[in-house]
């Protein structure tokens, strides 16, 4: 695989399934280097296609796309079946709701909400959608004509949480919901006035303004500056639940609660079970049957910020109140994939769960019942619930989003939009391995190999997280890497998620420990056990927490040609008044005390680093902000290390998963420069003089 091959993956959304178990409906987005942007339609899937029946139309039965928008994404059949309603962001603008008969025809706007449409919901009944949007204060964002951005009057921030990377400020901009009813779609359309009829209007002549008069009305079911999530209706559709930090000590901790609002309108009330105990919620839905209340939660501990190496377990109440039951085991499974809760049946739970670089999915119970309903060598995205059948969205080695049947435990795949990637990119197999550390403890890993003969030069590659995993899922940086002549090993070292609670919190306090160990025992290991890898040629490199675990391990083993720090967590000091997540994270992770901290710190040892290290940032990552980059760069430099900063405008810290097409593309080709200079290989030679 190429750079310039990006536009060839296409993601695909979790499936909304037509109430009649016919087809199904997923969002194919991909780079557009014309754009510069994502872009992407709708898809219909026939759920189950017969080629052979001579009364069937076959172009019919098979994946066509349903819309021609410049970016559609999130589909949502209503419940009656008539309606599909979906998110549409025009060129450069925001994604607002739209709605379309579900046989068909012109899309029309629901909303035109200033900073976008977040995520939506249908009532039971089909006749209104609950909406999420952020939404300005008065003078900010564009909401007085005249006034930018460096014209906003100052801001006075009194609390922790004032800032989020992707998004900037917060509480100047709050995650509120919304109730509208949706218009008869066969009903005459509206237009907007013009001429006698828009000078009739008086004051609100401004044609602009007009034209809004034929959206429906939204109703704002919530207040204040914090951000209300995950809104979804309750079985009879009197109630919205949604999660939210809505108590008084919400600024100095991670909870967050339950809460219920009349559909109608009125006060927040929180859910809050008997057991109670501090927690992070994720996800709350109501059972079909109206009787229990499922949710997602993440212990923290009696401080209330003690998230590290959690696993998200699956929860449920009874809807009226009372004691909650952990359905799921809490030290095994980590149910956060997708942080989503989709119904099945009258009681039944669909959740994904993280498993040794997989997700699989799980299917619980309220009262009790717990069935693995698929595992294996994929990563699935989404799932929903198709009547007699199981629909999924799943990505695995060979395929960056397709959309599958579940039967009887397998898959059954319906489309195939990675095929040209395989076709024209070509796609490297990764080998799953799993090799002990110093201690003997396994660590789980693969490697992917270049074409052609070795020796091949070795990338050792680090996730970020650090409670994260990688994954089957196909991986563009090592199918890049792979196809300019690289060796390239990943790992999931302790500290990781998916191996269990207690593999997630090993480095809980004794980060740069345990888990540099496994990554080099990883790396050692399989220098040895491969006689294709040039264990003379080897660098390392990680974005994140593998930004730090790189410039924590260049600090001590010198091994290395060249490292890439990206985007790191590089100094848990100042790391604490910068980053958006810096009031908790580093003290959770490292421990609160100075003396923690710099025994932790990759910035406390750059003075022991010998290897040339190229470090790349972005200039509007608020999660690992860019003074973290400057000063390790500057380090560096300082002491004669030759080194090089790629500094990226209008990125932030989701660059390489989301950054726009040309920076990703121009982030992979300065990659493979660095690399051509300090470790050449087939692929990628050494630039001539």
């Amino acid at each position: 695989m190429k750079s310039e091959q990006l536009p060839l993956l296409n993601s695909v959304s979790a499936p909304a399934v037509h109430p009649d178990g016919s087809r199904a409906v997923v969002s194919v987005i991909r780079p557009d280097f014309d754009a510069d942007a994502y872009v992407g339609q709708l898809w219909t899937v026939p759920l189950d296609p017969d080629l052979d029946s001579p009364d069937i139309n076959e172009s019919a039965q098979r994946p066509r796309r349903l819309t021609r928008g410049f970016r559609d994404t999130a589909p949502d059949f209503s419940p009656d079946g008539r309606a599909l309603a979906f998110l549409r962001a025009a060129p450069g603008g925001k994604p607002q709701l739209h709605v379309v008969e579900a046989t068909g025809g012109e899309p029309q706007p629901l909303t035109a909400a200033p900073l976008g449409v977040s995520t939506f919901a249908w009532s039971p009944d089909s006749r209104s959608i609950v909406f999420s949007a952020r939404t300005p204060d008065e003078g900010r964002y564009g909401s007085v004509d005249g006034v930018g951005a460096g014209s906003e009057d100052a801001r006075l921030i009194t609390d922790f949480k004032y800032r989020m990377n992707g998004l900037g400020y917060t509480a100047d901009k709050p995650l509120h919901l919304f109730l509208l009813e949706v218009p008869q779609l066969d009903a005459e359309p509206k237009v907007a006035p013009a001429g006698r009829a828009l000078k009739a209007l008086g004051a609100a002549a401004d044609p602009t303004e007009a034209a809004g008069r034929l959206l429906p009305a939204a109703k704002q079911l919530t207040t204040g500056p914090a951000d209300h999530n995950d809104a979804s209706f309750s079985a009879d559709g009197g109630t919205i639940y949604f999660t939210a930090a809505l108590h008084e000590a919400q600024d100095t901790d991670l909870i967050s609660k339950i809460y219920a609002i009349p559909a109608a309108g009125g006060q927040p009330q929180a859910i809050t079970p008997a057991n109670a105990r501090p927690q992070t919620v994720s996800a709350a839905r109501q059972s079909a049957d109206g009787k229990w209340l499922f949710f997602l939660a993440q212990d923290l501990g009696p401080s209330g910020r003690d998230f590290v190496g959690r696993n998200t377990a699956l929860y449920a109440m009874p809807a009226g109140g009372g004691q909650a039951t952990a359905l799921s085991d809490v030290e095994t499974l980590d149910l956060s994939g997708g942080s989503r809760i989709e119904l099945r049946g009258a009681a039944g739970a669909l959740v994904l769960n993280n498993a040794r670089g997989t997700v699989e999915l799980h299917e619980f119970g309220a009262t009790g019942g717990h069935t693995v309903l698929f595992e294996g060598n994929r990563v699935v995205t989404g799932a929903a619930d198709g009547g007699e059948s199981l629909v999924v969205s799943f990505t695995d080695s060979s395929t960056a989003g397709d959309l599958a049947v579940l039967d009887g435990g397998q898959l059954r795949r319906l489309t195939d939009f990675s095929a040209p990637l395989r076709s024209v990119a070509g796609i490297s197999e990764p080998q799953e391995l799993t090799l002990p550390s110093a201690d003997g403890y396994p660590v789980h890993g693969w490697l992917v190999k270049p074409a052609g003969p070795g020796p091949h030069p070795v990338l050792l590659n680090i996730h970020g997280g650090p409670f994260a995993q990688f994954s089957v899922a196909l991986f563009d940086e090592a199918q890049v890497y792979a196809g300019a002549g690289y060796a390239v090993l990943m790992c999931n070292p302790r500290g990781s998620a998916g191996y269990g609670q207690e593999h997630g919190r090993s480095i809980k306090e004794r980060m740069g420990t345990l888990d540099m160990q496994d990554v080099l025992a990883f790396l050692d290991r399989a220098v040895e056990k491969f006689e294709d890898l040039d264990a003379d040629n080897v660098g390392i490199m990680g974005g994140s927490y593998g930004g730090y675990l790189t410039a924590w391990t260049i600090s001590h083993d010198h091994r290395f040609r060249a490292a890439i720090v990206e985007r790191g967590f590089l100094d848990p000091v100042s790391f604490t008044g910068s980053s958006d997540i810096g009031w908790f994270f580093g003290g959770e992770y490292t421990g609160g005390s100075a003396e923690q901290m710099e025994a932790q710190s990759p910035m406390a040892r750059v003075d022991n680093v010998r290897t040339p290290s190229l470090v790349i940032h972005s200039e509007e990552d608020l999660r690992c902000p860019v003074e973290q980059g400057q000063r390790y760069f500057a380090a560096l430099k300082q002491q004669g290390i030759e080194t090089g900063f790629l500094v990226f405008p209008g990125e932030n810290h989701e660059l390489s998963r989301s950054g726009t097409p040309h920076h990703r593309k121009q982030r992979f080709d300065e990659i493979l420069k660095w690399w051509a200079r300090y470790l050449p290989s087939a692929g990628n030679p050494a630039p001539q003089p």
